[in-house]
């Protein structure tokens, strides 16, 4: 971290990047898990977060509104800006693709399984016999 003191380098701990970010700090160690996170380790084994990290966390809450998991958001997450804007990285765009024909995938077979259960909701209630009055 050399050359960052005294430059706006404020490192904090796992609390204060919860509250920044209003991320949990149990989702905040899953990210570290998952490789999404890398934060420093102090002596006492506490995690040092940067100002660096608060934004990487905010990139990747975007990705995953997006519909990107974990996997995909590992591969995506070096090529982005602080505006989640996602760069044209090598494998970046394919994996994009990669995705979004999942999700499409996954919308058909969604689109399908309501129109059954439509389907089947009319079917029902053309056989509702109608209560005595």
């Amino acid at each position: 971290m050399e050359g960052q003191v005294g430059e706006g380098y404020a490192p904090v701990l796992i609390g204060e990047l919860a509250k920044r970010t209003g991320t949990s700090e149990r989702l905040l160690r899953y990210y570290e898990r998952a490789g999404l996170l890398r934060p420093e380790r102090l002596p006492n084994g506490y995690r040092e977060y940067t100002d660096s990290d608060t934004a990487a966390v905010l990139r990747i809450r975007a990705l995953l509104a997006a519909g990107l998991p974990t996997r995909v958001i590992r591969h995506v997450l070096p090529c982005t800006t602080d505006g989640a804007a996602v760069q044209p990285c090598p494998g970046v765009l394919d994996a994009l693709r990669a995705q979004l024909s999942d999700l499409d995938r996954r919308a058909a077979e969604l689109a399908a399984a309501r129109e059954v259960l439509r389907d089947t909701i009319a079917n029902a209630e053309s056989r509702t016999a109608p209560t005595p009055a």
